[in-house]
């Protein structure tokens, strides 16, 4: 090399300082200077291409727009070349000799206020070519401009504070080449399938082809980018197959391209079938977040709220800078405005798949429904989230039916100003349930909610509309006395006496003393029908038994609130027990009927903790009635 073509420049202070760190610090992610560089080739190339489609006069006009990369396994060297815009002396100097011209001090502050993770702001601060010597002994840089009369030019660098420039006399074709002498222990970066992963990784959609040796190794379009007419099916099943690995082709795919106020691109994808793995591994989901196709994260969660995370694809960003944090991102307001818009893409085709075709909703919500309740707490997007709630309900033929908040408003009853739920395990054991008898009774819908989610998700939205939802075992049974009656009632009874109405409240005041504190009334009951006893919440609005279970469950120590137990006046066995009542107010079987009422009553609702002495006690008036039944029968 001629020594007169050739000087020598020292690095800035600070950048020896980043070089140090990068050198002796940095080793959790090298592969990442393989993404730098590649991302660094294909900017070049954009700028050679918008340079030559401009009319601009450019060298080797005729040389193929490509990336190119060369493995010496023996010597432990890699070259990456590309055929971009190049480099003058003075562009090597400003580019490559130095951090860019703002932010180098925060840089470092950074790096230093980040030292077991520094490499997640590699890229923040326009700096990284320099991870090339978390890997590299030495870096060689030979670049042409694309202007006419510019010499070639080398750069060549230990990374431990000097380099050399010098110009070259050999004549070179336009572009830029590197090349990575690496150290010892970074070998494997001299290997084809090292090099051809992390291709795969970060740089597969880099619109220039790739070359590994001969080779293109991003076969994969980026068909996000393209126009939706432009695009097959077959090609959006073949892409989601890529991404996800399923292989069923996606039930639903949402491709839009943004230009204002942002710029972005979006593929979306809903899969056919709920991953069910998902309750047990909740974080492993996101979005792949490109900036003009180059990988920046992948599944990035800031792009999806949970409740959504069953959504698959990539979003593609114009206006997010490329060197930006590829690691981590922080707060950005661009960003932030992609994210929104995401959501709003997502909620906005569930709205109109909802509307245009419910069959094909129902599928979906049987799917992900169950994810998607989670939802609750998304407030910017209150009304949309309410919109696409379904329920089983009593209206529905049966567990399968769905029922949106929407239809429940349109079969509103005159008058009715609540929206009723009930909750249960399954939708046969709520309809069954003594609660639910007077609506039945009365035609007025109940939203059946088997999913523990459920309650969570009404007690948060609190109403729809104008309607406030309501536990059925909270409403004020006087106040659907408004309501007639749809169902003729089959009790055969008589109209109860005024002296056995009087034998009743003293009956009602005696159960009370039996039950103590378990209960915090007992009283005539205005909802039963067919049922003997029912425990209800009351309109004070404490929590229903189904959510008093699952809270139960992960604090063993709460205690159970007293509830109300309500009596049916009309119903057979408490005629009865007036009767005895009458004769001894004293006796034990009405005891023992009070304790089985109470307890048949926590069982129906699953708040029986123990059974045991239900099961005996109803046994011993099992064997008790079989021998009054025989002393009839002799």
């Amino acid at each position: 090399m001629d020594s007169e073509q050739t000087k020598k420049y020292h690095f800035k202070a600070e950048i020896k300082k980043l070089l140090d760190i990068l050198v002796h610090s940095l080793y959790t992610s090298r592969e990442i200077f393989v993404r730098e560089l590649i991302s660094n080739s294909s900017d070049a190339l954009d700028k050679v291409r918008f340079q030559i489609t401009k009319g601009t006069y450019v060298i080797d006009k005729e040389l193929p727009l490509e990336i190119r990369i060369k493995l010496d396994e023996k010597n432990n060297i890699i070259t990456i070349s590309d055929t971009g815009i190049g480099m003058s002396h003075d562009e090597l100097i400003e580019n490559i000799g130095t951090i860019a011209k703002s932010g180098s001090e925060e840089f470092l502050k950074q790096l230093a206020q980040n030292k077991t993770d520094a490499n997640n702001i590699i890229g923040k601060f326009g700096v990284g070519f320099y991870s090339v010597f978390m890997a590299a002994k030495e870096v060689r840089i030979k670049s042409k401009s694309y202007l006419k009369d510019e010499p070639a030019v080398m750069w060549i660098s230990d990374g431990l504070g000097d380099y050399e420039i010098s110009k070259i006399d050999k004549e070179l074709k336009r572009g830029t080449s590197i090349e990575i002498h690496l150290k010892e222990d970074a070998k494997e970066f001299s290997e084809k399938y090292r090099i051809q992963s992390v291709i795969k990784k970060y740089s597969n959609f880099i619109t220039f082809p790739i070359y590994l040796d001969d080779e293109v190794v991003n076969s994969v379009s980026a068909i996000w980018r393209e126009p939706k007419n432009n695009i097959k099916k077959e090609q959006y099943s073949e892409f989601y197959k890529f991404l996800t690995y399923d292989s069923e082709e996606p039930a639903d795919i949402i491709h839009n391209s943004v230009d204002a106020p942002i710029q972005f691109y979006s593929l979306l994808f809903i899969p056919k079938k709920n991953d069910e793995f998902w309750k047990y591994n909740r974080e492993d989901y996101g979005l792949d977040l490109y900036v003009r196709r180059v990988l920046i994260q992948h599944k990035n969660k800031e792009l999806l709220p949970e409740y959504l995370s069953f959504v698959k694809g990539v979003v593609d960003s114009e206006d997010l800078p490329l060197n930006i944090s590829r690691e981590t991102l922080q707060e950005n307001a661009i960003f932030s405005k992609i994210a929104k818009n995401v959501v709003s893409q997502i909620l906005g085709y569930l709205q109109k798949k909802a509307k245009d075709n419910p069959e094909q909703y129902a599928e979906f919500w049987k799917e992900h429904g169950k994810i998607f309740k989670w939802g609750y707490g998304d407030f910017a997007n209150h009304d949309k989230y309410t919109e696409l709630l379904r329920f089983n309900s009593s209206k529905n033929e049966n567990e399968n039916g769905l029922t949106s908040l929407e239809e429940y408003e349109g079969r509103l009853k005159e008058g009715q100003k609540e929206i009723y739920f009930a909750t249960g395990t399954t939708r046969s054991s709520i309809d069954g349930s003594p609660h639910v008898e007077v609506f039945k009774n009365k035609g007025l819908e109940v939203l059946y909610l088997t999913d523990p989610v459920d309650e969570f998700v009404l007690s948060t939205l609190r109403k729809y509309k104008d309607f406030e939802f309501k536990s059925v075992d909270s409403v004020d049974a006087s106040t659907l006395e408004r309501f007639k009656d749809e169902v003729e009632s089959k009790n055969e009874l008589n109209e109860i006496s005024k002296e056995d109405e009087k034998h009743f409240n003293s009956l009602l005041a005696r159960m009370k003393i039996i039950l103590g504190d378990r209960v915090k009334e007992v009283k005539e009951s205005k909802r039963l029908v067919n049922s003997p006893s029912v425990l209800v919440t009351g309109e004070d609005g404490g929590m229903s038994a189904q959510l008093q279970k699952i809270l139960k469950m992960t604090n063993k120590d709460m205690a159970d609130l007293p509830k109300i137990l309500e009596i049916n006046k009309n119903h057979t066995l408490i005629r009865n027990l007036i009767q005895i009542f009458k004769i001894d107010s004293k006796d034990s079987y009405i005891e023992n009927v009070v304790e089985q009422l109470y307890e048949s009553a926590l069982l129906l609702e699953g708040s029986l903790d123990d059974p045991h002495k239900l099961v005996n006690r109803l046994s011993k008036m099992m064997e008790d009635s079989s021998g009054w039944y025989l002393n009839m029968k002799k």
